[in-house]
């Protein structure tokens, strides 16, 4: 059985960049597996400007974005195995995968990086009443038909939730000469950022109906209309509140869901919040030699942090291989307290701490004043004033590394919301 270093298991932005990380820190004998024909991932698709601020310094397209990263992986020599899908990974590192040229092959590896990615929540984890005539789509297989394909998959169109890829598309079909006649969200603020608010939704005169939903969709072969209405809240439709609108197409941006069958199947421990693997400071996860990254791990806003955390994935794999198995030590846990959904990483080890600590996390509500305090025991580590806080932001907090060292008691991350 063929031995590798490192195995990556996808090669999107996350994976790309775990890649070239490991290469650059001196290990040699890697291998990306990738399910699709090209490199990239989603990033193929998305051909808004956007990306990159942070990471390049300059903003680029989605399909630019992961050129700078294949480009780099080629430079590199990193071996990516493409239209090769993974079909089973166990907790002692053995990768299964077929692909056309090979047949079906079993691999393993001293360190496997998950970089997976996530996929879109579909029509049939929705509560929608009606009948189920073509022109339902996902966001996401919208914008693939339209970018990639040239396939305008409507004329009329109406959004149900107002994640980010919805309210591109809403931009993007309406430059393409679609109607697009509004923008349903259940909760009462929208899970997307505030910029793509602006430019994809108000400079085109598209309404946001927040606190509402899709009821009822009405067509026999083709979509000819929907209902909306109201939600209180408990989210259920409020009687007397409905809307009709005759639309020929509907597209679902209603959350997305990190892909992580092989993780589960792995028996790796996963956050229920997340819905990823839980990860430590080196973003290893419970599997030892394991290291999970990029939107399988939790899904992100933007590119440039999946390329972070998927460096970060790859030093602590680096790490991983170096000390050649052994113990890190006592493990202090690092949990989400009040106004706080979930913390990545969930743990850290004081013996060894992998350096100063950036904590991804996500507040439970929108909050415009607030104070973010991180706590272990009875010792307050940092308190910092924070505003505009919202769901669909990411938030980010750091710990030093001689804080990490010093702490015995279990982490706290809070946000509490200063009444005005």
């Amino acid at each position: 059985m063929r031995n590798y270093q490192a195995v990556i298991i996808g090669g999107g932005s996350a994976g790309l960049s775990a890649a070239v990380t490991l290469k650059k820190n001196g290990i040699e004998d890697i291998v990306v597996i990738e399910k699709d024909m090209e490199p990239g991932g989603i990033l193929e698709q998305c051909i808004h400007n956007g990306f990159g601020l942070q990471t390049f310094k300059e903003q680029l397209s989605g399909p630019a974005y992961a050129e700078r990263y294949v480009r780099m992986a080629r430079e590199l020599n990193v071996d990516i195995k493409l239209n090769t899908m993974v079909t089973k990974l166990t907790a002692d590192r053995h990768i299964s995968y077929v692909n056309p040229s090979e047949g079906a092959v079993t691999v393993s590896a001293d360190a496997v990086i998950l970089a997976v990615g996530c996929y879109e929540r579909a029509r049939g984890a929705i509560n929608i009443t009606g009948t189920r005539p073509a022109g339902v789509y996902t966001a996401g297989q919208a914008q693939r038909y339209l970018n990639i394909e040239g396939y305008l998959v409507g004329k009329k169109v109406f959004i149900l939730g107002s994640g980010d890829i919805g309210l591109i598309m809403a931009r993007r079909m309406t430059l393409e000469g679609a109607e697009v006649l509004g923008v349903a969200e259940i909760m009462p603020y929208s899970n997307g950022l505030p910029r793509n608010i602006k430019q994809c939704l108000e400079d085109f005169g598209i309404p946001l109906y927040l606190s509402h939903t899709v009821t009822k969709t009405y067509g026999r072969d083709r979509l000819e209309g929907i209902d909306i209405a109201q939600v209180g809240p408990d989210r259920n439709p409020i009687e007397g509140t409905t809307q009709h609108f005759d639309v020929d197409t509907l597209l679902l941006s209603v959350g997305l869901i990190p892909e992580n069958h092989l993780a589960d199947e792995a028996g790796i421990r996963m956050d229920p919040v997340t819905r990823g693997p839980v990860v430590d400071d080196y973003y290893m996860t419970s599997a030892d030699g394991i290291f999970a990254c990029g939107n399988g791990l939790h899904v992100h806003d933007l590119v440039d942090f999946v390329s972070l955390q998927a460096e970060r994935a790859a030093l602590g794999a680096v790490k991983y291989l170096q000390r050649e198995g052994k113990a890190r030590g006592n493990t202090i846990k690092v949990r989400p307290g009040e106004g706080v959904s979930y913390t990545v990483p969930a743990c850290v080890h004081p013996e060894d701490p992998s350096g100063n600590v950036e904590f991804f996390f996500r507040v439970r509500k929108p909050m415009d004043e607030a104070v973010l305090e991180i706590r272990s025991g009875d010792k307050v580590l940092r308190t910092l004033k924070k505003r505009k806080l919202m769901p669909s932001e990411m938030e980010r907090a750091l710990i030093t590394e001689k804080e990490i060292a010093a702490l015995r008691e279990e982490v706290t991350i809070a946000v509490r919301e200063v009444q005005a």
